[in-house]
């Protein structure tokens, strides 16, 4: 029963008054003893001292009050000290205990998230979370089935870009200095291309990181990934991130108008950007940067080169899975900025 009555006990003295006498600190003793003191120098002053009859408390009321004042003021400073001593030391008890509760949680939030532990985002954001996927996932299904076309090579042998050959530069022919014979790399896949495009998910993607380095030894995708590249870590230094956007699902059909020439409005849906924030920092870095400017319209040019060609081998799907990527998304935000869809 002792042990039962004690955390009770302290409870009420920690978050209530109740019955229980309530301790007195140091410094209340301090102050009732400096009072105790004062009012005793006042006692010998008036009675034990042998100007006590030339200091009386005779005269007008003027001077009786200044008198009273002179004596007891003290007294009430003396209190007001340690009552303002007390709250603060209350003050920072509660703010280290508190301090240490959300310690406490976090270092729990920590090891729960290390330990693999329950997901402790409310049910709400969840479930909004997989609303906003399937959502995701049907627009992308509603675009591909209303504009299907039919493809017999995979992905992953058909070539993403095969420049037009009357429109390709005349390489130029290598002299035979050597005894061997050195081949191109094969243009690359158009799974590959989709996954370049989006390059690797973190450090850990080793896929990601192989896909892209192929996609750097393909003379016809380098140079839109490096315009690419190079966009979005001007962005990153704004705090733009492309994985932060959520753009609106554009149909197939209007990446192949754009692809074939048309521009303004007929596209207008392209820009599917419309966070106010990443489009306010892009367009104040345009008017600002030169070199920022100078990158996006690299950019954009190569963005444009390379999906001509594309478009002419991919799939509608194969374009949905494409306008999902970060460069996509990155050709969007500029070119809203620019004015590519007005």
């Amino acid at each position: 029963m002792a042990d039962d009555k004690q955390p009770i006990s302290m409870e009420l003295g920690i978050y209530s008054q109740g019955n229980t006498t309530p301790r007195i600190a140091a410094v209340e003793v301090i102050a009732l003893v400096l009072s105790l003191l004062w009012l005793g120098g006042i006692v010998w002053f008036f009675f034990g001292s042998e100007t006590a009859t030339d200091a009386g408390l005779g005269g007008s009321p003027l001077e009786v009050t200044m008198m009273m004042l002179a004596l007891f003021m003290p007294i009430a400073l003396i209190w007001v000290a340690a009552s303002a001593a007390k709250t603060s030391k209350i003050m920072r008890e509660e703010a280290a205990r508190l301090q240490n509760s959300i310690d406490a949680m976090r270092a729990a939030y920590i090891a729960q998230q290390r330990q693999g532990g329950i997901d402790v985002r409310p049910a709400v954001v969840a479930k909004l979370d997989e609303i906003a996927e399937a959502q995701r996932s049907t627009e992308t299904a509603l675009a591909t089935f209303t504009s299907s076309r039919n493809s017999t090579v995979a992905s992953e042998t058909r070539a993403a870009v095969v420049p037009d050959s009357s429109n390709a530069e005349a390489p130029q022919p290598s002299l035979a200095l050597s005894g061997t014979n050195e081949t191109l790399p094969d243009p690359i896949s158009v799974a590959d291309f989709i996954k370049a495009l989006n390059f690797p998910e973190n450090e850990h993607d080793k896929e990601g990181f192989r896909t892209l380095r192929r996609a750097l030894q393909d003379p016809n995708t380098k140079r839109l990934i490096r315009a690419s590249q190079d966009v979005l870590t001007l962005l990153s230094q704004d705090g733009i991130y492309m994985d932060d956007l959520r753009p609106d699902r554009a149909k197939p059909e209007l990446w192949r108008k754009f692809a074939k020439g048309d521009r303004g409005r007929t596209v207008a849906g392209l820009g599917g950007i419309h966070d106010r924030s990443s489009l306010a920092l892009s367009a104040g870095r345009m008017k600002q940067d030169l070199v920022f400017r100078d990158a996006v319209h690299h950019f954009l040019r190569q963005f444009d080169r390379t999906l001509v060609d594309f478009e002419q081998n991919a799939t509608d799907e194969e374009i949905v899975q494409m306008s999902d990527t970060r460069t996509a998304r990155a050709f969007m935000l500029l070119g809203r900025v620019t004015g590519t869809f007005d």
